[in-house]
């Protein structure tokens, strides 16, 4: 008896599956329809995100390594802060009514989960910021170089060819493991009493088993939200609702859901 209740309360494994090469599209235009459903909640979000984004890049702009950090902060942590958007789409598929109070408290769903994740993107962020500051000081030492120009003019007077390479290379490996991790874990952790821990499994054995699929999607979720900031952040008001909608949906897709 003690056996078999032990076994009971062990986190049980979740199955991914394979999907073919044109399934990013696919969770694009789901999203895209989930956004055309539920369009004030939808950009509501996307205004928080465009006026964050724009306010931390201000913020920054006299410090070259914060300003990068922050930039590449919106990848890194763009996971969670989707999860009321997810709820959203959640909501949508299930026929329910969808609310944006209710999509704001989603982390009520799964408070310490949720939490825990949370707490290991701050910490990588917080890492890559003082990676950041310990590169930008090996290469331009205490004269760190300052521009009048807009956020992308700092960024384009702190680089040089060298320094691109390094802080690039470091930066995508970084990246390539929050990704990995994250990709499908915290839509999956809105959905119930899912650890942390199997939650970050299942989204790196769903990375693994569609490495061109989710390699795409990566590329795809660079492209519009980079194009979201190139566009005075105004672009992220739709850019990353899109996004989040859509790593809902990727979610359902990659895994076998009961």
């Amino acid at each position: 008896m003690q056996s078999a209740t032990t076994t009971a309360s062990q986190p049980q494994p979740i199955e991914v599956r394979h999907v073919g090469a044109g399934a990013p599209f696919r969770w694009l235009a789901a999203g895209l329809r989930d956004m055309v459903a539920m369009p004030l909640a939808s950009l509501g979000y996307g205004v928080v995100f465009a006026v964050v984004g724009y306010a931390l890049v201000t913020l920054t702009t006299s410090r070259p390594h914060l300003l990068s950090a922050a930039v590449s902060g919106f990848f890194l942590a763009g996971p969670f802060l989707g999860m009321g958007l997810y709820r959203l789409s959640q909501c949508r598929e299930a026929g329910q009514p969808a609310t944006v109070r209710d999509s704001a408290t989603i982390w009520r769903s799964n408070p310490w989960s949720i939490g825990l994740f949370g707490v290991l993107l701050a910490f990588v962020l917080l890492s890559w910021e003082r990676i950041s500051a310990i590169l930008f000081a090996l290469f331009h030492g205490a004269s760190l170089p300052v521009t009048e120009g807009g956020w992308t003019d700092v960024l384009l007077a702190a680089a040089d060819p060298a320094f691109i390479a390094i802080y690039l290379t470091i930066g995508a490996v970084l990246a390539a493991g929050v990704f990995a991790i994250s990709a499908i874990a915290l839509p999956m952790l809105i959905t119930g009493p899912i650890d942390p821990v199997t939650a970050a499994i299942t989204s790196v054995k769903a990375t693994l088993a569609n490495p061109g699929v989710m390699l795409l999607w990566a590329a795809l979720i660079v492209v519009l939200v980079t194009l979201g900031m190139l566009s005075a952040f105004i672009g992220l008001i739709v850019a990353m609702p899109l996004v989040a909608h859509a790593s809902w949906h990727a979610y359902r897709e990659l895994t076998v859901n009961p």
